[in-house]
């Protein structure tokens, strides 16, 4: 077959680079499922993501700031889990009277425990002061070294 104007190339051209562009986005998403696996059969692109907070909130902004943080990504479509470590675990005391940026706590605490942001503490921690209203699990060394290893992101404070 002879094409003899140009209006018939491009009726030609059009649907060949039309198929090879499909193709091209075809193979691209192929790889991409293929990196963010499927969860529930939709694309998960969310990570885990645990958030270190070691600093004591009585001497320093930074654990509440952290906690700001973990609150922020826990409310997009991360799985964030919190790990409280030595005097950290105080961020979750009623009494917030003698916690640096405390009045800023206040107002995330209620959206804290609204959300259920996960609480990872370390089973020798002082638990007299903590407020029952948290999702807290206690854990020993070991087992907070493997969920640190086993997230994609850690952030520490």
């Amino acid at each position: 077959m002879v094409v003899s104007s140009t209006m018939s190339r491009q009726q030609i051209l059009i649907p060949l680079f039309h198929f090879l562009v499909s193709s091209f986005f075809q193979i691209l998403l192929t790889r991409v499922i293929r990196f963010y696996p499927l969860h529930n059969g939709t694309l998960r692109m969310s990570k885990t993501i645990a958030v270190v907070i070691q600093e004591d909130p009585r001497t320093t902004h930074r654990p509440v700031e952290a906690l700001r943080i973990a609150l922020g990504l826990v409310a997009g479509t991360h799985v964030t889990t919190v790990v409280l470590l030595g005097e950290a675990n105080r961020l979750l005391h009623d009494d917030v009277d003698d916690i640096v940026d405390g009045d800023i706590l206040e107002k995330y605490l209620p959206s804290v425990r609204h959300l259920e942001l996960p609480f990872v503490l370390q089973i020798e921690a002082d638990t007299s002061y903590i407020s029952t209203d948290f999702s807290v699990t206690y854990k020993n060394d070991t087992e907070i070294r493997s969920i640190l290893h086993s997230v994609d992101r850690t952030i520490v404070f």
